[in-house]
C-alpha cells in the first residue's frame, strides 16, 4: 500500500457510532502519513469530525463529505433534494479511491461505497457478519470485494479496527494500544460553556436514550441527584426533544437546585461536557462523547451489553451495570464520588 494512497471512510451515523470510528483515522495516519483520508458522514454529525480536519501543522481528515440522507428521505419528491444528491455524488466522485472502509454494515453505507470512484484493484472492505446487539444488513456484503469476519462480541472501536486492518493487510491492533479520539490540543482549547444557568461545579445527567429499555429509572436519578446536590453540585438534566424535556423537568423539580438547560447542539455539547465536574449517563451518544473527551464519566448500562461500547481506555471512566442488569443507586453514587475525588 502506497503511503500516498487515497482512502475513503464511510461511517454515516449515529453520534456514538461515529465517535467510536474515530480511532481508525489515527491508526491510518500513523502508518500512512501522506495518504489522503476522506470521510462520508451524515450532515448532522459533521461537527464531530471538524476537530480532526487537516490544517497547518496537523494532518488528520483531509475532506469531510456531508451526506443528507435523513433529510432527503423526507423530501424525495422535491427537485432540490435530487439536486443535492447529485451534487453529493459529484463531490464523492471527484477523487479516485484506492481503499474504501465501511464499518457500519448497512445497505445505505454500502451504496455510498458503490457510488464512489475507484482505482483499478481498489479494496472495498466491510463487515461479513453482524455482531450481537448491532444492526446489520447482509445485502451490504454484495458491495464489498473484501468481507471481514469479526467476533460476535466485539467492541465498536475494535470492530472498526478489524475491518481497517483487513483492508490494508495489517496485523490486528490489540486493545492494549489505546485508541485516540481527539487531539489533546483541541480538548485543551475547548471554551467554557456559554449556556445560561450553568453553575460550577455541575454534574451532567444524560437520562434520555432512543430505546426506553436502556433508561435508568426516574426514581434512581432523583435519589442520585439528591445525594450529589447535598454535596454542593448543581445537577443538570439536558434533553433533546419535548418528551425528554418533560422528564428532565420532572426530575429537576424533585432535586434541590437542579437545572434543566435550554436545548444545545452537538457543537455546544463539547463545551457543556468539558466544563462539567462529572458526566453520568446511560448508553447514549452524548455520554460516549464525554468518555472520548476523557472527561470524568460514569456510563450506565441497563439493557445493552457493556462490552459493546464501554469506555475501556481511561481510569476517568467508570462503567456500571450490564444488559438486563441495571446498576443500583449505590453503585452509580460510588462510581461518581470516586471520579469526583480524583479531580
Amino acid at each position: 500500500m502506497s503511503t500516498s494512497s487515497k482512502i475513503l471512510l464511510v461511517k454515516l451515523s449515529s453520534l456514538g457510532d461515529v465517535l467510536h470510528n474515530l480511532p481508525i483515522m489515527w491508526d491510518l495516519r500513523a502508518r500512512l502519513p501522506d495518504a489522503q483520508i476522506d470521510w462520508v458522514v451524515e450532515e448532522g454529525y459533521v461537527h464531530l469530525l471538524e476537530p480532526l480536519l487537516s490544517r497547518d501543522g496537523f494532518r488528520g481528515i483531509d475532506r469531510i463529505i456531508p451526506f443528507g440522507l435523513r433529510r432527503w428521505k423526507k423530501n424525495l419528491l422535491r427537485l432540490a433534494t435530487w439536486r443535492e444528491f447529485f451534487a453529493f455524488r459529484k463531490t464523492l466522485q471527484s477523487t479516485t479511491y484506492d481503499v474504501l472502509i465501511e464499518t457500519q454494515g448497512l445497505l445505505k453505507s454500502a451504496i455510498v461505497c458503490s457510488l464512489a470512484k475507484k482505482s483499478s484493484g481498489a479494496v472495498i472492505a466491510g463487515l461479513a457478519n453482524a455482531t450481537e446487539f448491532s444492526g446489520y444488513e447482509p445485502l451490504a456484503r454484495f458491495f464489498y470485494n473484501q468481507s471481514v469476519q469479526v467476533p460476535m462480541q466485539c467492541h465498536a472501536v475494535d470492530r472498526s479496527r478489524w475491518v481497517m486492518c483487513s483492508a490494508l493487510d495489517w496485523s490486528l491492533i490489540e486493545r492494549g494500544d489505546a485508541p485516540q479520539f481527539y487531539p489533546a490540543e483541541f480538548i485543551a482549547s475547548i471554551s467554557k460553556s456559554s449556556v445560561a444557568g450553568l453553575r460550577s461545579p455541575y454534574v451532567l445527567c444524560f437520562h434520555s436514550t432512543a430505546r426506553e429499555a436502556k433508561r435508568w429509572s426516574n426514581n434512581n436519578w432523583i435519589a442520585l441527584g439528591k445525594d450529589l446536590s447535598a454535596k454542593g453540585y448543581q445537577v443538570v438534566f439536558p434533553w433533546g426533544n419535548a418528551a425528554e424535556k418533560a422528564v428532565s423537568q420532572l426530575l429537576a423539580s424533585q432535586i434541590p437546585n437542579a437545572f434543566v438547560p435550554p436545548a444545545f447542539s452537538i457543537e455546544e455539547g463539547f463545551s457543556v461536557i468539558s466544563g462539567a465536574a462529572l458526566t453520568v449517563g446511560v448508553d447514549t451518544g452524548l455520554t460516549h462523547l464525554a468518555a472520548v473527551l476523557n472527561k470524568p464519566t460514569v456510563e450506565i448500562y441497563c439493557d445493552s451489553p457493556r462490552w459493546k461500547t464501554e469506555g475501556y481506555w481511561s481510569d476517568r471512566i467508570c462503567n456500571v451495570g450490564n444488559i438486563q442488569n441495571p446498576p443500583s443507586i449505590q453503585e452509580v453514587l460510588d462510581a461518581s464520588l470516586k471520579l469526583l475525588q480524583q479531580a
